[in-house]
């Protein structure tokens, strides 16, 4: 277990961050890194938006980026104020194997899309039909917390993007598969990544976002309904709807006809 002394020295410590990397992500990252290791355990309180921008060279908007997607989580519950109690405390450690899939989540960045999605429709239609017809009822609260997150009219769209990521692993977590689990975290910054590269070619975002909030709700539905066939047609129109959005699938080249070989002539 973790103490103050303890987590103030590991905070000290300094990210490692690649080119291009979000640096919300970095922040996030890092705090799992430090629960995971025991750094960091319940009750434990995390430095302020002020010292962990300091210690790890991002803005604090970045910060608070982290934060949110930690506290919709259940890692942390922040508190508004300037006296002890105000900050975040941690409440619970990461699970799901999320530190043996740490690397897969470097890894996928680099992952072509059209594979990622392709998994992720492998999977996630599975899942959703296996929450539909489990018994007992799976629990969804931490699917229902984050639908209601992403309903602030607050969120920048890079935010709403984390908290729909972290949605979809949700609904795995809730299948009680840790390996699935396990995939769907290890693939969270690849999914994002592509969801957010997927930004510049949305026209409306207030609709898109609309949208993705109705299709979330839609597939909740149709678990908690016992609907298996619909939660699966939901899942994958959801995903497959959002790639065809915003990302154009080259299509090959008709054949060149080859040029009939012109007759000899006759002798």
């Amino acid at each position: 277990m973790g103490d103050a002394a303890s987590a103030d020295d590991a905070s000290a410590r300094p990210v490692a961050t690649t080119a291009g990397a979000r640096a919300w992500q970095a922040v996030l990252e890092h705090v799992e890194s430090r629960l995971l290791s025991g750094d960091l355990a319940p009750g434990d309180r995390l430095p302020g938006e002020r010292a962990l921008s300091a210690e790890l060279g991002v803005g604090r908007s970045s910060v608070r980026e982290a934060l949110r997607v930690l506290e919709v989580l259940g890692l942390i519950r922040t508190q508004a104020g300037s006296g002890p109690s105000a900050g975040a405390i941690i409440i619970a450690t990461p699970s799901g194997g999320m530190s043996a899939l740490m690397r897969l989540q470097v890894a996928a960045h680099g992952f072509p899309v059209a594979d990622i999605v392709r998994t992720r429709l492998i999977l996630e239609t599975a899942v959703a039909g296996e929450l539909a017809e489990a018994v007992p009822a799976p629990d969804l609260a931490a699917a229902d917390r984050l639908l209601d997150a992403m309903d602030s009219p607050d969120l920048v769209p890079s935010e709403f993007l984390a908290l729909d990521a972290t949605f979809h692993l949700a609904l795995a977590e809730a299948s009680g598969n840790q390996v699935i689990a396990a995939t769907m975290a290890g693939l969270r910054s690849g999914i994002e990544g592509y969801a957010l590269a997927g930004l510049a070619t949305i026209a409306d975002w207030g609709a898109t976002s609309a949208r993705l909030r109705h299709e979330h709700r839609g597939i909740v539905e149709a678990i908690r309904a016992a609907d298996a066939a619909s939660a699966r047609t939901r899942i994958h129109g959801h995903i497959s709807g959002y790639y065809a959005e915003t990302f154009v699938v080259p299509t090959a080249a008709p054949p060149t006809p080859t040029p009939s070989p012109t007759p000899s002539p006759a002798r």
